[in-house]
């Protein structure tokens, strides 16, 4: 059955809240008149009324305001510097959140809170307090020391999700608790191992998208490499999650906004797994806007949930290979077959092991189709994005596949754990885009964690306090990755004559003496998979699937380089980034959020097919 939209319970509780007070009042008033032949002026009435929500919230605001500084003094602790704006509410915060989601880069405010307030602060946005750090240390406390001793004191908490329950329902990315327990018992077991049939599938359809890329590429186009390996990651990820591809890979490849494109039928361009990709992506806009509109975002959702339309369509997908697997699973129960685990197994009939719950099954794969498709179709787009602004970086990386691989051969599970510098490639990619910028926990109850300041007291966090931490700014301040330039040789042991900084991209950072030097000491400075009781399950299995493909593609092409001419005029960096710091000053495209980061317009790109004597 449809849930209603969630504009109307909001709206329901929103009016019992503020028709309570005025109520009271006007009893108030008839029982004075009643018992005590009391009969107040109109104006006082009138007036009485218009001041009881006013008085309530006051009052509530400044008893809570007491039993917060009572309790942080109770802790021995301090709270942190405070964003202010100048509008009541802070309106104007919100206001600039927004401009920063639509024409900013990612976190683009962050930095200038950094240097006014330090690495954590608080905001007040239409009386909803919240905190914002990029302190590795804070991090830490919270996934590591605070978690170990007392997990269930931070959660994903019921604001954020709330935002993403119409687009991942109670999955193990979006719950808390027993729920969050067994989703994760369910999935673990299952990417606890390697399997050589990964390796196969990946195989496949690598082969896939590579022919479509040379197709593409011998006709003159430029190719949008976003589009290209978001369908790779989709077929990669329905085939291994249900055993079913939905083969988005088979549907036309778009065109240059200013190349002419031949005519085609709806029936091509609407294949399945064009529908299917693009209502997941239009569903987690839907909700990724709704963070932009603070706590009231359900008042646009009245009359209905902005992500039904579009979940409709995943679910009319999705739907019978859930009822497929469940009907295997009784078909096997009933013939009393030998339930072993064969190498073939999908996720999906692994789950069904454990639960024939069609709606603990439809979210949990969803979940794990986002994590899926998703963070790799990121991490992969920035890898080659960074490549086609480094050849000396891309010619360097396909020696080490030309040598360890060889031009053709698929490779091994001993040949990706054994290149270090591809590894090292994606783990700067990671470093300076991570697939997921933001997160977020909630304190059940007051708490407190680390000062910045070694010196200072700790910081308190009230109950019910969400605490958002940025692993897009942690990975590029300099406090944790140094004054890094290049080193003139691999290994050199000092780190003088350095002239770039933390946000360049220096896959060396990963494998010289800056190793041991700032990530060895806190590997916390380092998030890019999530950490602590909470860290990826998936881990391995993204860093094979990704390794698997940049190696393949560097067999068969020489170069990449940007087609800035095919980027759509709209998608370009704002002409107003060049005023700005760091990397956004020299950014060729858009990066963006919505649940994962991502370029909008894509990213079009022209390679060089190797020749057959490389």
């Amino acid at each position: 059955m449809q849930s209603l939209p969630p504009g109307i319970p909001f709206l329901f509780r929103i009016l019992l809240r503020l028709g309570t007070p005025p109520v009271c009042v006007l009893v108030l008033v008839y029982l004075l008149k009643t018992y005590s032949d009391i009969v107040l002026p109109s104006w006082v009435i009138v007036l009485s009324v218009l001041a009881s929500n006013p008085l309530v919230v006051g009052v509530s605001r400044s008893r809570e305001s007491r039993r917060e500084r009572s309790a942080a003094s109770r802790l021995g602790a301090v709270f942190p510097p405070a964003n202010e704006g100048k509008w009541p509410g802070n309106i104007d915060l919100l206001l600039e959140i927004r401009d920063s989601s639509k024409y900013g880069y990612p976190s683009t405010t962050y930095p200038e809170k950094l240097r006014k307030l330090g690495p954590i602060h608080s905001f007040n946005i239409l009386w909803t307090l919240g905190y914002a750090t990029s302190d590795a240390n804070i991090v830490k406390a919270i996934f590591r020391t605070i978690l170990a001793t007392d997990f269930n004191n931070w959660v994903k908490g019921e604001v954020f999700q709330g935002n993403l329950r119409s687009l991942l329902g109670n999955g193990v990315f979006n719950s808390d608790g027993d729920m969050w327990k067994f989703h994760r018992s369910m999935t673990r077991p299952f990417f606890s191992r390697d399997k050589i049939s990964h390796f196969e599938l990946f195989d496949r359809h690598s082969d896939t998208t590579i022919t479509r890329l040379k197709e593409r590429l011998s006709a003159g186009y430029a190719v949008d490499f976003q589009d290209l390996i978001s369908r790779f990651t989709l077929d990669s990820a329905t085939e291994f999650l249900f055993g079913y591809c939905v083969h988005s890979l088979s549907a036309p490849l778009p065109y240059p906004h200013n190349a002419a494109s031949p005519v085609m039928s709806d029936s091509e361009l609407n294949t399945e797994g064009n529908v299917f990709s693009d209502a997941f992506s239009a569903a987690q806009e839907a909700v990724s806007a709704r963070g932009n509109l603070g706590w009231f975002w359900p008042l646009k959702e009245i009359f209905e949930t902005s992500t039904d339309k579009y979940m409709a369509i995943v679910d009319k997908v999705l739907d019978p290979i859930l009822q497929a697997a469940l009907q295997k699973k009784e078909e096997r129960m009933l013939g009393e077959k030998d339930q072993e685990e064969a190498d073939d197994e999908t996720l999906l009939d692994h789950l069904v092991r454990f639960t024939s719950d069609r709606t603990v099954l439809h979210d949990e794969t969803l979940n794990i189709l986002l994590a899926g498709r998703d963070t790799t179709m990121t991490t992969l787009t920035f890898a080659i994005y960074l490549l086609s602004l480094h050849p000396d970086v891309f010619k360097r990386l396909r020696k080490e596949v030309l040598d360890q691989v060889g031009p053709s051969r698929m490779p091994t599970f001993d040949d990706v754990r054994d290149m270090k510098y591809l590894r090292a490639v994606l783990n700067e990619t990671l470093r300076l885009y991570p697939a997921v910028p933001w997160n977020v926990r909630t304190a059940v109850d007051d708490t407190t964690v680390p000062n910045p300041d070694p010196a200072g007291k700790p910081i308190f966090v009230p109950k019910g306090t969400s605490l958002a931490y940025s692993v897009f700014v942690m990975h590029r301040r300099k406090e944790y990755w140094g004054p890094d330039g290049k080193c003139k040789r691999v290994g050199q042991v000092d780190d003088t004559n350095h002239t770039s900084t933390a946000e360049e991209f220096d896959p060396d950072r990963f494998l010289d003496y800056r190793v041991k030097k700032y990530l060895v000491p806190n590997p916390w400075i380092f998030l890019p998979f999530n950490g602590g009781p909470r860290i990826c399950l998936g881990q391995q299995f993204a860093y094979n699937e990704m390794s698997f493909f940049l190696i393949r593609l560097l067999q068969n092409f020489s170069s990449v380089e940007l087609d800035l001419s095919a980027q759509p005029p709209d998608s370009r960096p704002p002409a107003r980034w060049a005023q700005g710091e760091g990397r956004m000053v020299a950014e060729k495209i858009h990066p963006k959020v919505y649940v994962t980061m991502f370029t909008k317009g894509g990213l079009w790109v022209k390679m060089t097919e190797a020749e057959a004597t490389d």
